[in-house]
């Protein structure tokens, strides 16, 4: 199936199908103009890059394979400068396409690598986790991290063309589908109760391995994600600031944790979205057996509901401290998504930090 992301002349087709990655040479070759196309990807992901590079290789079009080092660490300074050459060294011209194979941290990197090559270069976004497939692949959001935070300093510049391949997810290691699977859950609290039911329903069979429940999920939230983009691309509306739940507390989790493997970013989503959530029950915004509902979910796929559960122990004072540092802040404030309901997620730009790090605080208790 194709969907469609409305952006004007930016817009690009985002094709979900089983198999699709051995028939990739269908859409790229027009995309290839006879040149050679540069796949950037990492070191476990070989199965993935020689069906690719085989299908492409059937079309006549010859690649070059640029492999790095897997996991959040990849998305710096260092890893930034060294792709930015790699890919000059080849002669990638702003008319090339750069095909950026594997889950976030690639696709983040290799598109913030293309906002900057010569001005702006394309790119196409082939994701391999689900995290990517329902998220970060859609939506041009390209960034690296820095010592004071994550995904600091970045550009939007959307791909060209997103093709997605359900059955990738064959080989993900459970944890990172489980991962994944929290941003999916995060399109049913935003604004479809009847989605995240959905998901109640089929989630645990989802991650066990049924494919076409997968395959319906990802479509979903692809839609989800595309219909908000197009009416606020850039984040200037507020619309797409609700893609963000979850994430101003889950941030903090992974910046106490240095953003490493002993919190991965889906991980700590769920965390945050549980908090939120928690957050707005313990306020009277939203009923607590909603706040209850979500924990029970996520604890019944095998993911954090909160900050034991992630494995946090720090204070409220300091995660808060982890806020400070998100990009949204503005004005010494910082907006919070809060809800009033599963399925009714708006943003708080009045939250009191000093409230929040007591909150968190009896979180810990």
């Amino acid at each position: 199936m194709q969907i469609d992301v409305d952006l004007g002349t930016r817009g690009y087709p985002v094709v979900i199908d089983a198999g699709l990655l051995s028939r990739a040479a269908e859409w790229l070759k027009p995309l290839a103009r006879g040149r050679s196309m540069a796949i950037v990807t990492d070191s476990n992901l070989s199965h993935h890059r020689q069906t690719l590079e085989t299908a492409l290789a059937a079309a006549d079009i010859a690649t070059t394979v640029i492999e790095l080092d897997p996991g959040e660490g990849s998305k710096s300074w260092a890893t930034l400068e060294s792709l930015s050459n790699q890919l000059l060294e080849l002669g990638i011209e702003r008319g090339d396409h750069v095909i950026a194979l594997g889950g976030g941290v690639i696709g983040d990197l290799v598109g913030f690598a293309c906002a900057i090559l010569k001005r702006g270069c394309n790119f196409v976004q082939i994701p391999t986790t689900l995290l990517a497939q329902v998220d970060s692949s859609v939506g041009g959001k390209t960034a690296i991290n820095t010592r004071a935070g994550k995904n600091l300093i970045g550009a939007f510049h959307q791909p060209s063309l997103v093709l997605i391949d359900p059955e990738t997810l064959a080989t993900l290691p459970l944890r990172e589908l489980r991962a994944g699977y929290a941003e999916v859950v995060k399109y049913g609290l935003i604004d479809d109760a009847d989605f995240f039911a959905w998901c109640e329903a089929n989630g645990p069979a989802l991650i066990a391995g049924d494919i076409t429940l997968r395959t319906t999920a990802i479509a979903h939230s692809i839609a989800a994600k595309a219909r908000i983009v197009a009416e606020d691309e850039r984040e200037t509306t507020g619309k797409r600031a609700l893609l963000n739940l979850g994430h101003t507390f889950g941030h903090a989790l992974e910046a106490e944790t240095g953003f490493s493997a002993a919190l991965l970013h889906g991980e700590a989503v769920a965390a945050g979205m549980a908090l939120a959530y928690g957050y707005s029950a313990d306020h009277g915004l939203c009923p607590v057996e909603d706040a209850a509902r979500i924990g029970a979910h996520l604890r019944s796929v095998g993911l954090p509901d909160g900050l034991a559960a992630a494995g946090i122990t720090a204070s409220g004072a300091t995660l808060v401290d982890h806020m400070r540092h998100d990009k949204k802040m503005a004005g010494g404030s910082l907006p919070f998504l809060l809800s009033r309901g599963i399925g009714e997620t708006y943003v708080d730009s009045a939250v009191d930090l000093a409230d929040v790090a007591r909150y968190l605080d009896r979180q810990t208790r």
